[in-house]
C-alpha cells in the first residue's frame, strides 16, 4: 500500500495491560464507523505494512483498544506505540455540502464571487489544531492562502472540480501585485 493510496486514520498512542493490547486514537469525529475493521496499514521504516485486527473495541473515551494478530505481551505491543495508522482511501465515506477531504480538492479551480478564478488549490495547510485549515491557492501571477471555512465557501462543485468561494473584503487584494 502507498501512502498516495491511503488516508492517515489515527495513531497508537499506548499499550493497554500486559497482553498485547493497545490504544489506538482515531483522528475523525466518526470513529464509530471505524468500529468493525478487520486490518490497518501501520507505518514502519516509511512502508505501510498490514496489520490484522484479532479484536477492536472502543472505550469510555472514545479510544479504541486493539488486539493485532500475533501480539501477545506488552514488548510488542511497545514497539508499535507511536505509530502512524492508514486505511485504502476507498474506505472513506462520501461527503457531500461543504464538507470535504484535504485530499480531495488538491487541483480543484478556486473561484471567488467578486474576483472570480484565483488558480488551483495546491494543498490544505493545518498549522496547527487550534487554527482553522487554510486553501493555498496557486494563480498565474499569485498565491493566495484563504482559510478553509464553512463561511467562506459558497459551493464545492465536485464533478466541475470547483470551488466557489465569498472571501471577505480585502483578503485577496492582500495578495495582488501592487
Amino acid at each position: 500500500m502507498r501512502k498516495e493510496d491511503s488516508f492517515y486514520l489515527g495513531h497508537i498512542s499506548r499499550p493497554h495491560g500486559y497482553k498485547g493490547e493497545v490504544i489506538a486514537v482515531f483522528d475523525t469525529d466518526q470513529a464509530q464507523k471505524y468500529s468493525r475493521l478487520e486490518s490497518v496499514f501501520v507505518e514502519l521504516h516509511g512502508e505501510l505494512v498490514p496489520f490484522f485486527l484479532e479484536d477492536i473495541t472502543q472505550n469510555s473515551k472514545g479510544h479504541f483498544i486493539i488486539r493485532f494478530e500475533g501480539f501477545t505481551t506488552e514488548e510488542q505491543a511497545q514497539e508499535v506505540v507511536g505509530r502512524e495508522l492508514f486505511l485504502p482511501l476507498d474506505l472513506l465515506p462520501p461527503l457531500e455540502g461543504k464538507s470535504f477531504y484535504f485530499h480531495e480538492v488538491i487541483g480543484f479551480k478556486m473561484i471567488d464571487i467578486n474576483h472570480g478564478e484565483l488558480g488551483k488549490c495546491t494543498e490544505v495547510i493545518v498549522i496547527d489544531q487550534s487554527a482553522q485549515p487554510l486553501f493555498q491557492i496557486q494563480g498565474k501571477e499569485i498565491e493566495v492562502f484563504v482559510p478553509a471555512i464553512d463561511e467562506f465557501i459558497v459551493e464545492i462543485k465536485r464533478e466541475q472540480q470547483e470551488i466557489i468561494l465569498d472571501c471577505p473584503s480585502g483578503l485577496v487584494e492582500l495578495y495582488l501585485p501592487k
